[in-house]
């Protein structure tokens, strides 16, 4: 698929966050229009100690939930862990791994934040701008102020940070702990909402999302231990 890749990344906290002030502006938070949405695609991420990161997209059949297509990027994380910037670390594989893959997805889930984040761009937000595809937030933990929803599938409450709702904690399995749906690009809290409950069938996290984490990590693994024959 065909992604935007900036000319280059910032290297230090402040250059980032104005990349993120620059880009804020331009998130689209209602549905362009009907949404349909026919190959759904997962990124996600692993990293080692040495900063060695494996990005793995998956795309699936929306109705079927067979796997159209998939692509894994090796690359090097160069940006340091800051809380609230993490898409610095994780964009520029995740953009490339994107980038390989044969079908162009109409949906994207992102293991992270949308606009469930400190300064309103998270992971999701970037990479949908940078995609240019609806996209969606669905993270294992939130920031703000974030009730238990009840404890049936499909129970939800607000999520809320300074009184401004930007997510939704969402009941993925009866009786599981939930998930943390947050608008990236391109979508609306409803719909993104209506399309993680259609990819969890079966597991509390999304099928895009399980099989991107579950590729990604795989070739972490591979990766340090080709790197380990050869120091050998």
């Amino acid at each position: 698929m065909k992604v935007t890749v900036p000319d280059g990344w910032p290297d230090d906290a402040n250059a980032a966050r104005a990349v993120q002030d620059r880009l804020r502006p331009l998130v689209v938070t209602t549905d362009p229009r009907p949404p349909d949405f026919r190959v759904v695609a997962g990124i996600d991420s692993a990293y080692d100690d040495s900063g060695l990161v494996a990005a793995a997209a998956v795309a699936l059949d929306a109705r079927t939930l067979q796997t159209v297509t998939s692509a894994v990027v090796l690359g090097t994380a160069t940006f340091p862990y800051v809380p609230g910037l993490l898409a610095f670390r994780e964009v520029p594989t995740a953009l490339a791994a994107l980038e390989r893959l044969d079908a162009a997805p109409d949906l994207l889930i992102c293991d992270g934040q949308g606009l469930a984040h400190p300064r309103r761009f998270g992971l999701a937000c970037h990479l949908g701008i940078l995609a240019g595809v609806p996209t969606i937030g669905v993270a294992k933990n939130a920031w703000g102020e974030c009730p238990d929803p009840g404890p049936e599938r499909g129970d939800t409450a607000d999520i809320r940070l300074d009184g401004e709702v930007v997510g939704r904690v969402l009941r993925t399995r009866t009786g599981v702990k939930p998930l943390y749906v947050s608008v990236g690009h391109l979508i609306d809290l409803d719909t993104a909402c209506e399309q993680v409950l259609s990819l969890t069938p079966h597991y509390r996290q999304p099928e895009t999302t399980r099989q991107a984490d579950q590729l990604c990590r795989r070739a972490l693994r591979e990766a340090v231990l080709r790197r380990g024959d050869i120091a050998g």
